[in-house]
């Protein structure tokens, strides 16, 4: 179910977008059996880190939801606007500053840019089943050449 589009115009007032989807668009949360947030963004909220994950902990207990981050990384430091943020950090302090937002929120991270995908929760764990995958497969015919030869 999305339940919301919010736009900080010429900011990225996190603060200000999390409370209104939490306060106004999931004060019906018992109706639903999961919820979740997505945050499309560009660059890292105006507020702290440690501010924006106190809050971000708080609600999703409270809610019981889960807040997933899509970081999509622009090689200018200036929005299409011509806005600078109020707040700066280079891709690499942005991505650090979600995943540990995301960390308390018990999301997902994914970080990609217009030379593809840099980092992605999802990736990870697909690549982990697939290493396992791997990892049975060869022990299984590790298994059938070994009793191919006892008989």
């Amino acid at each position: 179910r999305w339940v919301l589009s919010l736009q900080c115009r010429g900011s990225r007032n996190f603060m200000s977008a999390l409370r209104r989807a939490v306060e106004v668009d999931f004060k019906d949360k018992d109706k639903h059996k999961s919820q979740g947030l997505y945050l499309l963004t560009t660059g890292i909220p105006d507020q702290e880190t440690h501010t924006i994950s106190a809050y971000v902990a708080e609600v999703c207990r409270g809610f019981d939801l889960q807040l997933h981050v899509c970081l999509f990384s622009v090689m200018e430091d200036v929005d299409s606007n011509g806005i600078i943020s109020a707040r700066y950090a280079n891709p690499t302090e942005t991505a650090i500053a979600f995943k540990k937002i995301v960390e308390v929120a018990n999301g997902r991270f994914h970080w990609f840019g217009e030379a593809g995908i840099f980092e992605s929760d999802d990736i990870i764990v697909i690549m982990s089943e697939m290493e396992k995958a791997n990892n049975y497969s060869q022990k299984c015919a590790f298994l059938v050449e070994s009793l191919k030869q006892r008989s």
